[in-house]
Order: C-alpha cells, then sequence, then structure tokens
C-alpha cells in the first residue's frame, strides 16, 4: 500500500526550511554574525569622521594680515567680495599686529596661522612655509589686486550651458556601476554562503541529517535547507541596508555617487536581489554536495577551500567581461551557471534589453534544481546506503517515530 502519511518532497521541503529558518534567526549566534560586518563598518566611518577633522585642523586656511588698517580693512571688504565667486579657494583672513614681525606671529599659541601678509596692497610679502607660500600665493595676490582697485565692476554671472554626455562616456560611467553590483554582490556571496556548509556540517556531526535523510527525500531535504538558508541571508541583507542606509543620509553628498544604471535604479536593485537569490542557491547547493561527499568535519572544510578559489575564479572571469559585451568571453560568463549571476548583473547596469534577464533567469533556476538533485543523489548513496549503517538510521528513525 502506498504511505499516505509521507510528505510530498515540496511539503518536506517547506517544514525543513521553516525549522532551520526559526532555529537559525532566533538563535545568538547570528544576532553576533549580524552584528559581526557592522563594527567595522562602523568603526570606519567613525575613523574617517575623525581623521578628516582632524585634516581640517592641521591643513589650517587662516592667514594673518599684518598690514595698515587701512589696507588690511580693504582687502578683507576684497575677501567678503570675491567669496560668493570662489569660495573655499580664498583662505580665511585675521588681522594682526603690524608692528611684530611676521616670524613672531606664525609662532603664536593657539593662533595657527598658516602664513603672514605684510607689506601693502601694491606690493604684498607673504612670509609661510614653502608650501604654503606656492598654495597661498595666487588668492593671496588676487585679493590684493582687488583690493588696491578701489572701484569695482561687478562680475559678470557665468551663464551655465550644459550638454548632454557622449556616448562614451556614459559607457565608462555605467561601467563603473556594474562593477561596484559585482563586488557587492560577491561579497554577500561569500559572506552569506558558509552559513549552508556550517549546518550542515553540524547537523553532520549529531546525525540529524541521516534521520532527516531516512524520513524525507533527500532532494527536499536540500531544497528545503537551501531556502530556509537564503531566507536567513535575506534577512541579514535587509538589517545592513537599513545600517547603510542610515550612514548614507547622515553622510549626504561626501559618499561618492554611482551613475545610473541603463535599467533605472529600482529594477536594477531587484535584478540584483534575484540574481543574489540564485547564485545563493547555486553555490550552496555545491556546499551541500560537499558535505554529502565528505565524512568528517575536517574533510568538509577541506574540499570546501577549491570551490571558493573556483569561485574567485569565476568572478574574475564576469568582472574580465564587462568592457566586451555581446563577446564570447561575456556570453560564457552569462551561460556558465557559477558566473551567470554576476555577468547579468553587470550587463543590467549597461543594456536596458529585459529578455536576457528572463532567459537567464531560467536557466539558472534549472541548474539550482540539477545540482539539488545531484548532490542529494551523492549524499543518499554515501550515507543512506544499504548494510549495517543504513538499517542501523531506518531503526533509529522508526524509534523517533515511535515516540
Amino acid at each position: 500500500m502506498k504511505d499516505t502519511t509521507r510528505l510530498s518532497r515540496f511539503e518536506a521541503a517547506r517544514v525543513i526550511a521553516q525549522r532551520d529558518f526559526r532555529a537559525i534567526l532566533f538563535s545568538r549566534a547570528f544576532l553576533f554574525f549580524l552584528l559581526g560586518p557592522l563594527f567595522p563598518i562602523i568603526i570606519g566611518v567613525l575613523a574617517g569622521g575623525i581623521g578628516g577633522q582632524v585634516q581640517r585642523d592641521a591643513n589650517t586656511r587662516l592667514v594673518a594680515v599684518a598690514m595698515s588698517e587701512a589696507d588690511t580693512q580693504a582687502l578683507i571688504a576684497a575677501r567678503a567680495r570675491l567669496a560668493p565667486q570662489i569660495g573655499r579657494a580664498l583662505p580665511e583672513l585675521a588681522v594682526a599686529d603690524a608692528g611684530t614681525a611676521p616670524e613672531v606671529i606664525l609662532r603664536e599659541p593657539g593662533k595657527n596661522y598658516v602664513a603672514v601678509v605684510g607689506g601693502t596692497l601694491a606690493a604684498p610679502e607673504l612670509t609661510a612655509p614653502q608650501p604654503a607660500i606656492d598654495y597661498w600665493s595666487g588668492p593671496v595676490a588676487m585679493l590684493a589686486a582687488e583690493a588696491g582697485t578701489r572701484q569695482v565692476a561687478a562680475y559678470p554671472a557665468v551663464a551655465p550651458r550644459p550638454v548632454a554626455t557622449s556616448i562614451a562616456a556614459q559607457r565608462g560611467d555605467r561601467i563603473r556601476t556594474a562593477q561596484a553590483g559585482q563586488l557587492l554582490l560577491f561579497l554577500l556571496m561569500m559572506l552569506l554562503a558558509g552559513m549552508v556548509l556550517s549546518n550542515l556540517v553540524e547537523e553532520k556531526a549529531n546525525k540529524v541529517i541521516e534521520v532527516l535523510a531516512a524520513a524525507v527525500p533527500m532532494d527536499a531535504v536540500f531544497l528545503g535547507k537551501l531556502v530556509a538558508m537564503l531566507g536567513v541571508s535575506l534577512v541579514g541583507i535587509a538589517v545592513w541596508a537599513a545600517v547603510g542606509s542610515a550612514i548614507a543620509m547622515l553622510a549626504g553628498n561626501a559618499l561618492p555617487q554611482l551613475p545610473a544604471p541603463a535599467l533605472g535604479w529600482p529594477l536594477f536593485l531587484a535584478l540584483g536581489l534575484v540574481y543574489f537569490a540564485m547564485g545563493y542557491l547555486l553555490l550552496g547547493s555545491l556546499f551541500l554536495t560537499i558535505g554529502g561527499l565528505a565524512t568528517t568535519v575536517r574533510e568538509v572544510q577541506t574540499l570546501s577551500m577549491p570551490v571558493t578559489m573556483a569561485q574567485l575564479l569565476v568572478f574574475f572571469l564576469a568582472a574580465s567581461s564587462i568592457t566586451r559585451p555581446g563577446s564570447l568571453m561575456e556570453l560564457f560568463a552569462a551561460a556558465f551557471p557559477l558566473s551567470s549571476p554576476f555577468a547579468m548583473l553587470a550587463r543590467a547596469a549597461q543594456s536596458d534589453a529585459l529578455w536576457p534577464h528572463a532567459l537567464a533567469l531560467g536557466w539558472q533556476a534549472l541548474c539550482v534544481l540539477l545540482f539539488v538533485r545531484f548532490g542529494a543523489q551523492i549524499f543518499r548513496r554515501r550515507v543512506m546506503k544499504s548494510g549495517k549503517g543504513g538499517r542501523a538510521v531506518k531503526g533509529h528513525v522508526g524509534s523517533v517515530r515511535a515516540r
């Protein structure tokens, strides 16, 4: 008779996915895993802000004016007139005692002058170290010329005449966006895909995976674990994205701005999320297959190293084909399953065609199913094999069900 109590493959995969997702999401280890990448980012932002402030304080723009009172006031007024047009290219001016030697003014404690302007408006003198003289000679000469005119005509407003960017410049800008998308996708996959392997190693050590393999189809076990790990990874990405958005809002224009991709930011980000999911499932299915081949934790770690190194080569393949869309290398990178998410994300940044993405996603989904089926068969042959070991596992499952 047919066993009607046995779950179907998809139902078993759903049950296993729910079990793994809840067990990992609400564990303390996952909380520390989420916080791990945030600490270097927060520390880097704080260090960059402090370093920038220190650099701004060190590179002062304060210039002392040690001239006659009339020349000093004329120089300050000239700076006020020029500042709206020139801005930070002009030094900050401070009044100093004209009767004090410029060398003494530079060494006054607490003043932090970078240079001292003396002499007259017709023949200004700049006392400072040589780098400061090279930097401030031009602005000081311009201020002196402006102050000595007395009758100054209004500076004409410059009418902006923007031009559309060229095709070559636009393509170069989009290549930068493609490179940034590929790098972020690679880093996220390398950071998060290792959870699949660690979870499998843990369950192989305590024999849970063998019990699951005897109770439900092995490909359902693999698929359920992959979906659970993908869900956990998406939660992690959501948390990191929220923190990154907060940092970007606080930083404002201080962060570099990437050019808009060909498909626009909303669709590009959506495709990036989908390609991350496909790349994660492909790489995770390989890690599960490695877990099926290995018999010890050390062997699992040893066998996973070639896959990690191969993933680096795959990333380099996709990255090197960015500048040659439509070439044989780019088509191969888009067709090869492991490099396809990287290559297609780069194409989304450079081309507005949608049909290649539908074709690539269908191909990647098919490869995920094939990898899962292949890995499940290998695992069942090595773990759930006939004989003493297999009967022991089935007997253990029977005792669990009886309870």
